[in-house]
């Protein structure tokens, strides 16, 4: 008589519920995506200090949402904006030069 086999196949696990312990010993990463299905990078967690007026302005504005995606969401805005200046100044300095040639 042969001895049957405990081990799971993949079969076997994709019938299987997750748990909260599967969670917690990092058995399952939970990915976020964007629309388009590619997987978005976590965030990275760090220590900031800013000043308390700056945290109050966000609080208030952020309502339900939480403060400090309202702060990252800011943050992402300027470097996009700082990114779309430095295109329309080199766009509007290579039409100055066309016309002046």
């Amino acid at each position: 008589m042969s001895k049957q086999s405990t081990t799971q196949t993949h079969d076997d696990l994709s019938e299987m519920p997750i748990t909260q312990a599967d969670i917690v010993s990092g058995k399952l990463k939970l990915v976020k995506r964007n629309a388009s299905g590619a997987v978005l990078q976590p965030k990275q967690r760090i220590n900031i200090f800013l000043d308390a007026a700056t945290v109050q302005y966000f609080k208030t504005k952020a309502g339900e949402r939480g403060y400090q995606t309202l702060i990252n969401e800011t943050l992402k805005q300027s470097i996009q904006a700082e990114s779309l200046e430095g295109v329309i100044r080199k766009t509007i300095r290579d039409e100055l030069r066309k016309q002046h040639a």
